[in-house]
């Protein structure tokens, strides 16, 4: 969340919009967009963040998260062709 929060930000800046006028045109309170551009709020619905993201020409998706660790299908086939 704390990166969607720097995007949303970054986006309503180059916009030269206020958070209460973001507030706004999506329902929420100013202090509700705050939280999710600090990452202070405590629970966001993924649609409240969907819906701004789409407003600024982004979508919201999800990705795999890297990691070193192997998944469970390559030990099984490192396991089963030894």
């Amino acid at each position: 969340m704390e990166q969607i929060g720097e995007v949303i930000r970054s986006l309503r800046k180059a916009r030269k919009l206020s958070q209460q006028a973001l507030a706004q045109q999506y329902g929420m309170s100013r202090a509700t967009i705050s939280g999710i551009e600090n990452n202070t709020v405590s629970e966001i619905g993924l649609r409240k963040v969907e819906a701004i993201l789409n407003g600024f020409g982004y979508e919201l998706v999800a990705v795999p998260r890297k990691s070193n660790r192997p998944t469970l299908d390559a030990l099984q086939k490192v396991n089963f062709h030894d």
